[in-house]
C-alpha cells in the first residue's frame, strides 16, 4: 500500500521524500521498554519471534513512517557461529569465545539461517503477515569487518587494539575471516529475503575506524563480495550500505552491486551525492543529537537536510546513526512530520 520507500532506493519518482529511523524500534519508547521488561532480556526479545514482531510494529502505530526494520541485533551471526554471545550490564555484548587465531578461524561454521537463526526468519515472517502490505521491511545483518571486531575483541571496544593487531601481524587470517563472514552474512540476508523481507541493509558500525588504506584493503573487499553475493542470492531484492565514518568511500561504495548508502551526519548529502553521481539513492543523515532540540529547531534542521539533497528521487530520509536512548517520543514525532510537510516540494515537476 505504501511503496514510497522502495521506489526511493529505485531512484524513481515520488510524491514526498520517504522516512524511516535506524533503531526506530528501540528505548525511547515506552512500550518498548514494557515489552523488553516481560521479555527479562535483550537476547530473549530478540530470540522469541512474537516480540519482536511485537516491538518492530510499535514504532508504526505512532508514527507515519514508510518502512519497517526487522528487531534484531547485528551479533546474531557470531552467535549463531558458537562464540557464546551474551550481555554484561552496563557493558554491552560480549562473546565467550573471541577469535584470534588460525584454529579459531578454522572452527568457525557457516550457520544455516533455516536452523540456527530460525528464529529471526520466523520473526521476518510473522512481521510481513501483520504488516499486511502497509509498509516495505527491511531485514539487515552486520558487515564483514564490523562483526570481525566484535568477535576478535570480544565485545565491544574503542580502541580495537586485537583487531588491528590481528590486521598488521597476521592480514592473511583477517582476510580468511573475512571471506567467511561476508559468505556468511550473504546467507543470512538472502534468507531474510526468501521469508519476506522487501529490502536489505547492512550496517559497517565500525568501518570508519580503519584508515584509508585498510579500509581498501579489508572492509570494502569484504562488502564487495557480500553484495555480490546477495544479487545472486536475493536477485532483485534491494541492497542498502550504511558505514559509519566512511563518507570518504562513498565514489569506491557507489561501484558495489548495491541500491543505496546510507550517509552519516559528518558527510555533506550535497558532497555525497556528488560523489555517487547519482549512481545509487542515498539516506540519511540529520545527527541523532538534533531530536533533543525543540520541534522548531528540529523542523529547520530537517529542511536543511532536504535542501542539502537537493531536488529529485533518490534520497531516503533517515539519521545519521541510530535514535538515542533518551530521546524523546515527540521529538520523533516532529521530525516525521517535518519530513512530510517540508519534502513535498524537492519532488514537484
Amino acid at each position: 500500500m505504501n511503496d514510497r520507500f522502495l521506489r526511493a532506493l529505485r531512484r524513481e519518482p515520488v510524491d514526498r521524500t520517504p522516512v524511516w529511523l535506524m533503531r526506530q524500534a528501540g528505548r525511547y519508547l515506552p512500550e518498548y521498554r514494557a515489552t523488553r521488561a516481560q521479555a527479562g532480556d535483550f537476547l530473549t526479545l530478540c530470540k522469541t519471534p512474537e516480540l519482536a514482531c511485537e516491538v518492530t510494529l510499535q514504532p508504526l502505530e505512532r508514527f507515519e513512517l514508510d518502512a519497517a526494520i526487522l528487531f534484531s541485533d547485528i551479533l546474531t551471526v557470531p552467535d549463531a557461529m558458537g562464540l557464546g554471545l551474551h550481555f554484561v550490564e552496563g557493558e554491552g555484548p560480549a562473546f565467550h569465545r573471541p577469535v584470534r587465531t588460525e584454529a579459531d578461524i578454522a572452527r568457525l561454521p557457516l550457520p544455516d539461517p533455516e536452523s540456527e537463526l530460525r528464529y529471526v526468519l520466523d520473526a521476518v515472517r510473522l512481521i510481513k503477515r501483520a504488516l499486511a502490505g502497509r509498509v516495505p521491511l527491511i531485514g539487515f545483518a552486520g558487515s564483514p569487518w564490523t562483526l570481525a571486531t566484535y568477535m576478535i575483541e570480544g565485545r565491544g571496544a574503542t580502541d580495537f587494539l586485537h583487531a588491528k593487531r590481528l590486521r598488521f601481524e597476521a592480514p592473511e587470517l583477517l582476510q580468511r575471516l573475512l571471506a567467511r563472514l561476508a559468505e556468511a552474512v550473504a546467507r543470512y540476508l538472502a534468507a531474510q529475503a526468501r521469508a519476506g523481507a522487501d529490502a536489505l541493509m547492512v550496517f559497517d558500525t565500525w568501518g570508519g575506524v580503519l584508515d584509508a588504506a585498510g579500509y581498501r584493503a579489508y572492509a570494502l573487499p569484504a562488502l564487495r563480495a557480500l553484495a555480490e553475493h546477495v544479487s545472486r542470492l536475493a536477485p532483485g531484492v534491494p541492497l542498502v550500505v550504511f558505514g559509519k565514518g566512511t563518507g570518504a568511500h562513498l565514489a569506491e561504495l557507489a561501484e558495489l552491486p548495491v541500491a543505496a548508502l546510507g550517509v552519516d551526519w559528518t558527510t555533506s548529502l550535497a558532497q555525497a551525492r556528488a560523489a555517487v553521481r547519482d549512481r545509487v539513492a542515498l539516506q540519511g543523515n540529520l545527527d541523532p543529537a538534533a531530536l533533543f532540540a525543540a520541534p522548531e529547531a528540529i523542523r529547520a534542521q530537517v529542511a536543511a537536510v532536504l535542501a542539502d539533497y537537493g531536488h529529485g528521487p533518490g534520497h531516503v530520509f533517515n539519521l545519521g546513526h541510530g535514535v538515542l536512548p533518551q530521546t524523546p517520543p515527540e521529538h520523533v514525532a516532529a521530525l516525521v512530520d517535518a519530513v512530510r510537510a517540508l519534502s513535498p516540494a524537492y519532488h514537484r515537476g
